[in-house]
């Protein structure tokens, strides 16, 4: 890995945006939004900020909860943000925002948020280390702060699973 690619980088060089529209193959017979293609979608976000970010092959580690607040419709149009909030080494927390936006009434409501870790990884696989990010804005510093604490969560979470298990 080149030296240059481990100089920190702003938020802003990550800061990811994708649209989708949903498709009758990505509904339910009730006509609304498949719960696991817009899982899909968020993942593929998410991959596109850490890939950014990392100037790097990124593979997702884990992905925190996700509420889906309001139904999404055949004909909806689904906006997904992304962007890293934290960096702890290879692995990167990467938060992802959903809007649904309604073109022909003009409303744009949110519809889910997630918090995915993605690892920065080789050619081959093997785990590299990501540049650490840079938050500029007071959003981006409570976002950093807060990936911290949830790291912390996951890896007690963890523990807590390891030793149910054994």
């Amino acid at each position: 890995m080149k030296d240059e690619n481990l100089m920190p980088r702003p938020v802003g060089d990550s800061q990811s945006e994708m649209a989708e529209l949903v498709l009758p193959n990505d509904a339910n017979p009730l006509g609304a939004l498949l719960g696991g293609r817009l899982m899909h979608w968020i993942d593929l976000a998410g991959a596109m900020a850490a890939h950014r970010h990392a100037r790097s092959y990124a593979v997702t580690a884990s992905v925190d909860h996700i509420d889906f607040l309001v139904p999404v419709r055949v004909g909806d149009l689904v906006i997904l943000r992304s962007s890293v909030n934290r960096v702890f080494q290879t692995s990167m927390e990467v938060g992802v925002k959903v809007f649904v936006e309604n073109y022909l009434a003009d409303t744009s409501q949110h519809v889910a948020s997630a918090h995915l870790t993605f690892v920065a990884v080789d050619a081959a696989g093997n785990r590299i280390k990501a540049a650490p990010v840079i938050p500029e804005t007071e959003e981006q510093r409570r976002r950093y702060d807060d990936a911290g604490r949830r790291r912390e969560i996951r890896r007690s979470e963890l523990e807590r699973r390891r030793k149910a298990t054994r």
